[in-house]
């Protein structure tokens, strides 16, 4: 049996609801559309089965509420890949901090504004062109959206600032519950306060799709947060840098104002990403970059309910929307993730391979987990051909279906864009090959 290149999508039952949201810092009611989704998911080694009721790539953008012809991409591998419905004919291919500092043309734009990473961030025109600029070196699957983990943060007036060299930083963290409640301000509407205080980002998401429209490159474009666990531990420490065991003090002297501050993150989360769909984001990523930072009890006590409330709620509103996680230094809870309602867990560079399938099942698919590594060429014997070869390595070990070819963590700036363009070649083409000799 043949497939399309649409994605085969099931149809989901709509029902409204009203849901209050409490926290320590305000009330705000939002009504959700809840939607039941049935979903055919992959075996181990991923099989694809069609439903009875399917539906469309036509569909997929009826659901969006900008939606017309020219919002479905073009080029939707990652989409299919992601959600799993259908085989893909190669795997799709994208790069955690694809935009930024390895590529010569960013430096030059910096230069050439006169404006640091943070700065950038205020302005879309920046975020626009620094969105566009590896969609225009690589043949790359997505484009994601060149924003910040910390936008959040700053949101909620704490200061995010970015001395040079030593990362983002927030120079006034929270001291105890009194001080967050005298800081943090009430939230009585959810979505005013992210169009009015994430309005920027909003629009930047709107421009990347212009843009991309403009220069006639049709892919994914990946809206992304901050987990709530993530957030609280720069909220209250700092820095990654120093000050390491802030946030899980935090949990253990106070738990309860803890839970307070992460439900109201949670809620935000869920708007901000939301929002982004809304504005023309076709993919969602969430990242708990920081779950090294916290113990495993502390993780499944405090960040899980997080993660599971995200994932239920961006699933009730956009169903067919693919929505991935990266527990970072966590990835011992890939496995109790996979079954919430994420459609792809995303593996570090410790998450070994030849169980990866296995922890996750018939339930998601895969991210990860290439080593970057392998993509600086100064000072090393790296090469186009041991770039194909790892990379062929990491097909065979995970398998070409179910997967997004990434990395297990970003970019740090070092990596030759010669060696990058080789990885993306050489995850295209030897996944060509190999689902080609499986038929």
């Amino acid at each position: 049996m043949r497939f399309s290149s649409a994605a085969v999508l099931v149809l989901s039952i709509v029902t409204n609801v009203t849901i209050t949201t409490t926290s320590a810092f305000g009330i705000g009611t939002n009504v959700f559309d809840i939607r039941s989704t049935t979903m055919v998911k992959s075996s181990v080694t991923p099989t694809f089965t069609t439903a009875t009721t399917i539906r469309s790539a036509e569909h997929y953008m009826s659901s969006q509420s900008n939606s017309n012809d020219a919002d479905y991409p073009k080029n939707d591998l990652l989409i299919r890949a992601a959600l799993g419905r259908e085989p893909v004919e190669r795997t799709p291919v994208w790069l955690f901090r694809q935009a930024g500092r390895h590529l010569p043309e960013y430096k030059a734009h910096k230069e050439k504004t006169g404006r640091n990473f943070l700065d950038m961030l205020n302005h879309p025109e920046d975020v626009a062109e620094c969105t566009m600029q590896p969609l225009r070196r690589y043949p790359i699957d997505a484009a994601i959206l060149f924003s910040d983990i910390l936008v959040i943060a700053e949101a909620l007036n704490v200061e995010v600032i970015m001395p040079g060299g030593v990362g983002i930083q927030i120079p006034n963290p929270l001291q105890n519950p009194d001080d967050a409640n005298a800081r943090i301000p009430a939230i009585s509407d959810m979505n005013t306060f992210v169009n009015e205080k994430l309005g920027h980002v909003m629009e930047s998401v709107r421009l990347i799709r212009t843009k991309m429209s403009e220069e006639g490159i049709s892919v994914p474009l990946i809206g992304f947060s901050a987990a709530p666990w993530t957030l609280l531990f720069y909220m209250v420490g700092g820095s990654s840098k120093r000050n390491k065991e802030a946030g899980v003090t935090w949990l253990k002297e106070y738990p309860e104002d803890s839970r307070k501050i992460m439900d109201l993150l949670t809620d935000i989360v869920i708007e901000y990403m939301s929002c982004q769909v809304e504005n023309g984001a076709h993919v969602l990523q969430l990242f708990e970059a920081m779950g090294m930072m916290i113990d495993e009890d502390n993780f499944y006590e405090f960040a899980m309910p997080c993660l599971k409330k995200i994932a239920t709620e961006l699933k009730s509103r956009h169903p067919d929307v693919p929505l991935m996680v990266f527990s970072r230094g966590a990835c011992y809870a890939n496995e109790e993730l996979s079954k919430l309602e994420y459609d792809i867990i995303t593996m570090d560079g410790e998450v070994p391979r030849d169980t990866a399938r296995e922890t996750v099942s018939d339930r998601a698919g895969l991210q990860g987990n290439y080593d970057p590594r392998f993509l600086i060429a100064d000072g090393t014997d790296n090469t186009p051909e041991t770039v194909r070869t790892s990379a062929k390595e990491m097909l065979e070990s995970l398998g070409p279906q179910r997967l997004i070819a990434n990395l297990g963590e970003g970019l740090g700036g070092k990596e030759s864009p010669d060696l990058v363009a080789s990885f993306v070649d050489a995850i295209h083409e030897e996944s060509e090959k190999l689902i080609a000799a499986a038929k």
